[in-house]
């Protein structure tokens, strides 16, 4: 029995079907944009059965597949019916989504976010692989350009309201910034610059993004409101979040100026739930290519990152970084981040 949202119901009555309830019940947590109404007492396996999935109102199976059906019924509609007690949301820094396209569609089969925040997606918009997601059942908010950058949404749910890039007179980096409303949740996905050289124009660049993403928050978030912002911050904040910090002094991802850029934009009402949950654990997020073996000798660093706001942060029971797609075939250079949420 799984319970819905007004009382409703999901009824699993296994007689004569070896695997009817695992199946079904998998195919329910896959489908959670529907109500389901299941049941089955006789007749053939219900997985040779054609599903399909109906956003309005109600379908009923035995009237268009009588006989694959056979007694049974499958009602979908009520998309928000579902009643759930969490929210998974992740993020990835992809480098080149069609590339790692396997990637993604393996880990949203078996993780089955709520939302994915995915970076460096490199890929106009007009090449976006929007077929190839359509079979992962989410709902796809991008902005990209050819060969850089890039930013992506994958969500359960069609978000509320979709906002592009920087509003404030600049140059709005709508290939960096991504904001979406969920459930009345903000979630941000940010790319951020990495900088170059901290002699560059591209670092200054870098620390003056920082302060318009802390601007940004200040216009259109609030403390005390829910809210997420994730993604590739180019930071890593802690001695402990890069191998060797004394060697990487001046490196744009750990010099001091970086690390105060980004200590000041969090501080504007954010919290890294992955620190507040483990603040001993050094765990990294991305192993360079160029180093040979870096992630076999763990050489990494840690920035990518999740955070939330108070209301959020609080509830936040589970969070992890799953290292197995670094060790994948052609993988990202960059690893999956999580992050679990009462609501």
């Amino acid at each position: 029995m799984i319970r819905l949202a007004g009382n409703h119901e999901i009824m699993l009555m296994r007689i004569g079907f070896g695997h009817l309830e695992s199946n079904a019940i998998l195919f329910c947590l896959r489908l959670l944009r529907g109500r389901i109404h299941l049941q089955h007492n006789d007749c053939i396996d219900p997985w040779n059965t054609v599903w399909s999935h109906v956003d309005d109102g109600v379908t009923d199976m035995t009237q268009r597949f009588p006989t694959a059906c056979c007694t049974g019924r499958l009602l979908l509609g009520c998309a928000d019916l579902l009643e759930r007690t969490s929210m998974k949301i992740a993020t990835f820094n992809v480098n080149s989504l069609r590339k790692r396209l396997p990637i993604v569609l393996k880990w949203l089969d078996r993780h089955q976010p709520d939302v994915l925040c995915l970076q460096e997606t490199k890929v106009q918009d007009s090449e976006f692989p929007l077929l190839a997601l359509a079979s992962s059942g989410y709902e796809t908010t991008f902005r990209g350009m050819k060969s850089y950058n890039g930013v992506a949404i994958l969500s359960r749910k069609k978000p509320e309201a979709i906002f592009y890039g920087f509003d404030d007179g600049g140059d709005p980096e709508d290939s960096r910034l991504l904001r979406v409303l969920i459930d009345g949740i903000s979630i941000v996905n940010t790319y951020v610059p990495q900088g170059f050289e901290i002699d560059s124009p591209k670092y200054a660049y870098k620390l003056a993004w920082y302060e318009r993403l802390r601007n940004y928050f200040n216009a259109h978030l609030s403390p005390q409101a829910p809210a997420i912002w994730c993604g590739d911050m180019n930071v890593a904040p802690r001695p402990m979040d890069v191998h060797s910090p004394e060697k990487h002094l001046n490196h744009v991802c750990y010099h001091e100026a970086a690390r105060h850029a980004y200590e000041k934009t969090v501080a504007w009402g954010f919290q890294d739930v992955f620190v507040k949950l483990y603040p001993t654990r050094q765990q990294y997020t991305f192993w360079d290519y160029r180093a040979p073996s870096s992630l076999e000798v763990n050489k990494g660093w840690r920035i990518d990152h999740m955070m939330a706001t108070a209301p959020l942060a609080e509830k936040c029971a589970k969070a992890d970084v799953d290292v197995e797609p670094r060790r994948a075939k052609e993988p990202s250079d960059h690893t999956f981040l999580w992050a679990e949420f009462s609501i």
